[in-house]
């Protein structure tokens, strides 16, 4: 058994131009947030400097994911359909200590999510296997805030939004996650949108708002004049869109920039737009399959199509991550993408498999992710002679010392 686990996170994603790629690569972003400038980067620095120099960076990454996983498993076993706060006559509220946990825990994990690059370059350690770590567990988190946040509202049939109009929602957090680093992948810097602090410290204060007056106050509408009135989920719900969508026009001038003036990585059209086929692709199908299902599968299911098409999304941006830090040519196709194509076909012809495919599909992505991102981390870890959790290096090998002194031994091993 033992064996079999070392050979599992021991098999290699990423190809030797990857790794070649990722020792020429270099940190660039441009935060021009006020709020992330002036109000967090000062707290972020001050708080550091009570961190032991031993606490490793990717420690508080995954510490600081975690913290927001957690939301998702508390509100996920109090809430799985997402009608705990609808007001239902046969429905159980969902306890009150659990908004405190969930605003104390999505704080945590923004902090958490600020200060680890600040530790990394406090204690010499700052490199692309910490940005890669982070940003990899990001793409994950654009799920678990949509999805968490819809628990507040839940499925009031007046106050709050349908299912499928949340899973818009989320897939327009997903594309504008995407197109940041799609953006960099074209340009080389990532320009950090505002709406990513916005959302946290928006987060915080309505979980805590929640914990401290009850669910029972976001069942009322506000006056927009002669719009009339709008009940405060459909705000909610327009805020998220509007957060997400204002920083495409953004990225559409900034590639635009770098390819006029000669900035960027000089891409054909190609070549610059590759990476969002296999976005657009699981778009496609993830949008299809609630349209099409025969069993309404979004208003029987939707935490699972929720987590289902984050996870997929999670593994198609980091594999963009990949490819945008290493400098290489991006993947144009998801191995995956047949099989959800299947199943999308066989729910339509046999609509007793809708279920159990779903939730075969949530599983079988979720641990191939998994398998994904730890077989990645260990490569990298592996590569740079680092220990992902801790601050100290790896103790090399006699095979790696020879590998080191024979060039060709790992060409070999790659073939």
């Amino acid at each position: 058994m033992h064996q079999l686990m070392r050979q599992l996170l021991n098999y290699k994603y990423l190809t030797r131009e990857q790794i070649n790629g990722f020792d020429n690569y270099k940190y660039s972003a441009i935060d021009t947030s006020p709020l992330s400038k002036y109000v967090m980067h000062p707290f972020w620095n001050w708080l550091v400097e009570f961190f032991p120099r031993w606490f490793a960076p990717n420690l508080m990454t995954f510490l600081g994911f975690l913290f927001s996983a957690m939301n998702l498993v508390l509100l996920s076993y109090y809430d799985w359909n997402f009608n705990a706060s609808s007001g239902a006559e046969d429905t159980t509220p969902i306890p009150s200590w659990v908004w405190l946990c969930t605003a104390l825990n999505i704080f945590i994990a923004y902090t958490l999510d600020g200060i680890d690059g600040k530790q990394a370059r406090r204690i010499g350690l700052s490199g692309p296997l910490g940005e890669l770590f982070d940003h990899g567990l990001d793409s994950y988190t654009a799920m678990l805030i949509p999805t968490c946040l819809y628990s507040i509202f839940g499925r009031s049939q007046i106050y709050s939004v349908r299912p499928m109009r949340m899973y818009y929602v989320c897939l327009t957090v997903y594309f504008n996650f995407f197109v940041s680093h799609w953006e960099k992948y074209n340009t080389g810097v990532l320009y950090l949108p505002w709406g990513y602090d916005l959302s946290m410290w928006g987060s915080t204060a309505m979980y805590g708002f929640t914990w401290l007056f009850g669910f029972e106050r976001w069942k009322s509408e506000l006056s927009f004049g002669f719009l009339g009135t709008i009940p405060l989920g459909n705000v909610m719900e327009a805020v998220l869109h509007v957060s997400a969508m204002a920083n495409l026009p953004l990225v559409v001038l900034n590639v635009y920039n770098s390819y006029a003036h000669r900035t960027g990585r000089m891409l054909s059209l190609g070549e610059a737009i590759r990476p969002l086929w296999p976005f657009l692709t699981y778009f496609v199908i993830l949008l299809l399959w609630p349209f099409m299902s025969p069993n309404d599968i979004m208003e029987t299911d939707p935490r699972a199509i929720f987590m289902l098409s984050g996870t997929v999304f999670s593994n198609v941006s980091c594999r963009l991550i990949v490819a945008q830090m290493s400098s290489t040519r991006s993947e144009a196709w998801h191995w995956q993408t047949p099989m959800f194509a299947l199943s999308l076909i066989l729910s339509l012809w046999l609509p007793i498999l809708e279920r159990p495919l779903l939730y075969t599909l949530l599983v079988v992505t979720t641990l191939t992710h998994w398998h994904y991102g730890a077989s990645v981390v260990n490569q990298m870890c592996d590569h740079f002679n680092r220990i992902c959790f801790t601050v100290h290096k790896r103790v090399p090998t006699l095979e790696k010392e020879q590998d080191k002194l024979n060039p060709k031994a790992d060409l070999l091993k790659q073939e």
